[in-house]
C-alpha cells in the first residue's frame, strides 16, 4: 500500500512530515509512503502581516483541495496554523506528541558568539523586537510599552538571518521549531507561559485526513498523543467559541496533571493595553467543556469587547 503525504515546503513542514513518513514506515513494514510538496497562499505572500490577507487558514487551503481531489491521502500540520473549521469530508484525525509549546526569546549575537541581550528584560528602551505573532506582540507590549515590534516572515533560516544581519535587536518564535530543527543553541532565554501565553496548538503537530478513508484512518491512529490530543482539543474548543481568528490577540495553553486539566487563556488588544486572562481546571473527560467555559468566562469581562472592536462587531 501505498499514502501521499500532503506538506508545505518549508524545512519545518518537511521535517515534521517526514517524521510522520518515517513512523508510519516503522509501523507498517512495506508500506511505502511519499511527500508531496505543496505550496500554500501563506507561503507565497511574505510582505504583508497574515492578519490582512485572510488568517492561517493560507497555510493550509491548498493541501486541504489537494486532499478532495484524491492527490494525498493526509496532511501533517502544525497545530497552531490549523484553523477549527475544516472543510465537508475532512477532518483532523490525530493530533501527535507536543514539542515545547512556549515561544522563545533569541538575542542578537556578539561578535565572541555569545548573546548581546541576556533576557527579555535586559532590552534596552526602543527595542526592536521582530514578530508577525499579533499574539506574542500584544502580551510584550503589556510588559514593555516601550518596545518596537516589527514585522517578521519567513522560514526558520530567514527570520534568524534578518536578526543576524542587524534588523532586529530580538526576536521571538515557537520554541518547537527551533528545537525540530537542531538550532537550539539559538534559544537566549524560553519566555515563561506567564510572560507570553502560546498560540492554540503550538508544538504540536496533527494529521488530517479524509473522513471516509478508513484503511488511512487505521494507519494513523498509532500516532496518536493522548494527553496531548486532549490538550490542544480544549485550546481549540476555546478559540472556536470565541470566534477569533489572526486579527486579534489570543493565547490559551492547556495542560494535563493526573486527570486534571489546567488551562489558562487570553484576548487582548493589539497594543497590549487591555489584556483579559483566565483560567480553569477541571476533569480531562470535559476538555471540550472546559474550553468553552474559559472562553465565556473571558468574553463575559472585557473579552468580547476586544473582539467586537477588531472585527467592528455592534
Amino acid at each position: 500500500m501505498k499514502i501521499t503525504i500532503g506538506t508545505r515546503g518549508s524545512k519545518l513542514a518537511i521535517w515534521q512530515s517526514e517524521w510522520v513518513k518515517g513512523e508510519l514506515e516503522r509501523l507498517n513494514p512495506g508500506l511505502e509512503v511519499e511527500l508531496k510538496r505543496i505550496k500554500t497562499t501563506g507561503d507565497k505572500i511574505l510582505d504583508v502581516p497574515l492578519a490582512k490577507v485572510g488568517g492561517k487558514g493560507l497555510f493550509v487551503k491548498e493541501i486541504e483541495e489537494a486532499m478532495l481531489r484524491g492527490e494525498v491521502d493526509i496532511a501533517v500540520h502544525s497545530m497552531k496554523d490549523v484553523p477549527t473549521e475544516f472543510p465537508d469530508g475532512l477532518h483532523l484525525a490525530v493530533i501527535c506528541k507536543r514539542e515545547d509549546p512556549r515561544d522563545a526569546f533569541i538575542s542578537r549575537r556578539t561578535d565572541s558568539g555569545g548573546f548581546e541581550y541576556q533576557s527579555f528584560d535586559s532590552l534596552p528602551e526602543g527595542a526592536v523586537v521582530g514578530t508577525s505573532s499579533l499574539r506574542r506582540s500584544s502580551q510584550l507590549l503589556s510588559i514593555r510599552p516601550d518596545l518596537r515590534i516589527a514585522q517578521l516572515r519567513g522560514n526558520v533560516d530567514t527570520r534568524l538571518r534578518k536578526l543576524d544581519e542587524g534588523e532586529f535587536d530580538a526576536i521571538i518564535l515557537a520554541a518547537a521549531g527551533i528545537k525540530r530543527l537542531g538550532r537550539e543553541e539559538r534559544i537566549t532565554r524560553l519566555l515563561p507561559v506567564d510572560v507570553s501565553l502560546p498560540a492554540i496548538g503550538q508544538g504540536a503537530v496533527g494529521i488530517e485526513c479524509r473522513i471516509d478513508d478508513v484503511k488511512v484512518l487505521e494507519l494513523i491512529e498509532p500516532l496518536r498523543d493522548r494527553v496531548t490530543d486532549i490538550c490542544v482539543r480544549a485550546e481549540r474548543a476555546f478559540l472556536r467559541r470565541l470566534e477569533g481568528g489572526c486579527q486579534v490577540p489570543i493565547a490559551a495553553h492547556a495542560r494535563l496533571e493526573k486527570g486534571i486539566i489546567v488551562m489558562e487563556g487570553l484576548v487582548g488588544d493589539l497594543d497590549g493595553k487591555r489584556i483579559v486572562r483566565g483560567h480553569i481546571e477541571g476533569p480531562e473527560t470535559r476538555f471540550r467543556d472546559l474550553g468553552i467555559s474559559l472562553a465565556e468566562d473571558i468574553l463575559s469581562r472585557g473579552g468580547k469587547e476586544i473582539l467586537d472592536e477588531v472585527y467592528g462587531r455592534g
